[in-house]
């Protein structure tokens, strides 16, 4: 039986979070759609978000490009500095590791998150 895209997707999620409940450290989850990107900074738990930004709260004209996402990525590395938070584990949503999500990333990282 073939996977639809989306169940493929939500398996590969599944996976990565299973190993990180067993590390126990904050993860920044991120989640697109076409019009928008959000991020958020999770307990290890998994019951608390600690931080969140997205292309809706910072008002950006055009969400679903690269400039939102590095917009969005400076903005959760602020929001994680003012919560004391420099490490987490980078939870795509089993979205592939380009475009979007990779400037996403790189610009959380430049504002000195750790993963």
């Amino acid at each position: 039986m073939k996977l639809s895209k989306k169940q493929a997707r939500l398996r590969r999620a599944t996976k990565f979070r299973a190993k990180n409940r067993e590390v126990g450290v904050e993860r920044l989850c991120v989640h697109k759609t076409s019009q928008h990107i959000y991020a958020q900074i999770i307990s290890p738990c998994g019951t608390k978000i600690l931080a969140s930004a997205s292309s809706l709260q910072e008002k950006i004209k055009n969400g679903g490009n690269k400039d939102a996402a590095t917009k969005v990525g400076i903005a959760i590395a602020k929001a994680a500095k003012t919560a004391k938070i420099t490490k987490v584990a980078f939870d795509r949503s089993g979205f592939k590791f380009h475009g979007r999500i990779k400037s996403l990333a790189d610009s959380a990282r430049d504002g000195g998150l750790e993963f």
